[in-house]
């Protein structure tokens, strides 16, 4: 028969990367946890309509990058989330979460988009974000921009670039709507296809191009941030004042747009020169408007979103160290007679925290293996202690505890008394 694989840009992510992962995520919930953030968990599957709403239509995910389907049980138009904003909005609307306050939330997971595979840019990719939702204060953006700078220190990552701009408000940008369409179309002749086909419905996305050749084109163009107001800029100015008073270093992006129609006022990004063109590793911003847009009483909110592969290949780039998951202790066990008793002694240790690895065969009539082959494995599994159940130590109901990592005497306890062992051992998690 044929075999089967992965679908491409849908990756499977094995051991031991997979506990790179989850150091990752328990960082981040340790971190949720102290700013004071809680787990929101919406479904994969959502209403087509949500996103062509939320996002827009005159935008990349909406036009090309969804996986949409009619459901053939009821012919209801759904799609793969692309992104999980819009989900949270959804969701917070839909329960009337902001009925008695504002709502700090955070999620993790996997998110969808038919893009062409490579670097950091995957079909099935997942994300990291936080949302603060019910508070209009620029103390709520300059929170959340906090919150993701330090993650980065407790990753241990370096380089990592902070980039500021603001959108203003909806009759801010259609003032440098009609000055950025006037400014473009004086220049049709340099815009590349993508640029000409978005001139009228989305020339704000026109200032995001990749495209060198129209470099001096989008230099030229009118700033969105000289068409601001005085309480557009103030905004701004504190969650600058609030940046400084912290120590965050910024900079100031006036090119810098985000991908989604529903932006507002602050937006950024963390970005490094370490990741080749999937340099973005987070961004973000204030979105005042999509609560309303969903159907709910409208509402502020601000949010980002990181890219876990993008945030696990930089750490790789630099090295930052993620720890390698290892037991504590490895059972070597010469005879098999012996198992129940081993395994026996194995479960109250587990129960006590202590995690042990058991040597076992990997076919069948083949033994237990040789000593020397177990303590072989036990050596290469990166555990602290081999703990020996060899045939001497098993008739003086007792077991053999031998360090492999600090040096260290080796000892022999009786199984009776592994609880004060278990007790004594400074396992670092």
């Amino acid at each position: 028969m044929q075999k089967l694989v992965a679908i491409k840009g849908m990756n499977d992510i094995l051991p031991p990367e997979s506990a790179r992962w989850e150091w990752l995520e328990d960082t981040v919930r340790t971190l949720m946890a102290r700013y004071a953030y809680r787990n929101i968990r919406t479904p994969i599957v959502e209403p087509t309509p949500l996103f062509v709403r939320g996002l827009g239509e005159v935008t990349d995910i909406v036009e090309k990058e969804m996986y949409s389907f009619e459901d053939r049980l009821n012919g209801e138009q759904l799609t793969l989330r692309p992104e999980a904003t819009a989900g949270v909005v959804r969701a917070v609307v839909e329960h009337s979460m902001l009925y008695d306050g504002g709502k700090r939330l955070y999620y993790m997971g996997p998110m969808f988009r038919h893009e062409r595979p490579q670097r950091g840019r995957y079909r099935q990719f997942h994300q990291i974000g936080a949302e603060a939702l019910g508070f209009p204060g620029a103390e709520a953006d300059a929170e959340i921009i906090l919150l993701a700078h330090a993650l980065w220190a407790e990753l241990g990552l370096k380089d990592v670039r902070l980039e500021l701009n603001s959108l203003g408000q909806p009759d801010e940008r259609r003032a440098h709507r009609a000055a950025l369409i006037a400014h473009l179309e004086q220049h049709q002749d340099e815009l590349d296809e993508d640029a000409r086909r978005r001139l009228h419905s989305n020339p704000l996305r026109i200032l995001d191009t990749k495209n060198p050749a129209m470099q001096a084109v989008v230099e030229a163009a009118p700033r969105l941030i000289d068409f601001l107001g005085e309480a557009s800029l103030k905004h701004f100015e504190t969650v600058k004042a609030i940046l400084d008073a912290n120590g965050v270093a910024w900079s100031l992006n006036p090119r810098l747009v985000r991908g989604m129609d529903y932006y507002n006022l602050t937006v950024f990004e963390f970005v490094t020169d370490q990741l080749g063109s999937q340099g973005t590793i987070c961004g973000g911003g204030r979105y005042d408007y999509l609560i309303e847009q969903i159907g709910g009483k409208p509402a502020p909110a601000v949010g980002w979103a990181l890219g876990v592969e993008r945030v696990l290949e930089l750490i790789k780039e630099q090295e930052a160290q993620a720890p390698r998951p290892v037991a504590d202790a490895y059972a070597i066990v010469p005879d098999a007679s012996a198992l129940p008793v081993v395994m026996a002694a194995l479960q109250r240790l587990r129960a006590l925290g202590v995690s042990v690895q058991m040597h076992s065969p990997t076919a069948a009539g083949e033994g237990m293996g040789s000593m020397k082959s177990q303590f072989k494995k036990a050596d290469a599994s990166g555990s602290r202690f081999a703990l020996v159940f060899g045939a001497d130590e098993m008739a003086r109901g007792a077991v053999t505890i031998k360090p492999l990592r600090d040096g260290g005497e080796q000892v022999e306890r009786p199984l009776a008394t592994l609880a004060d062992w278990a007790a004594s051992l400074q396992s670092p998690r």
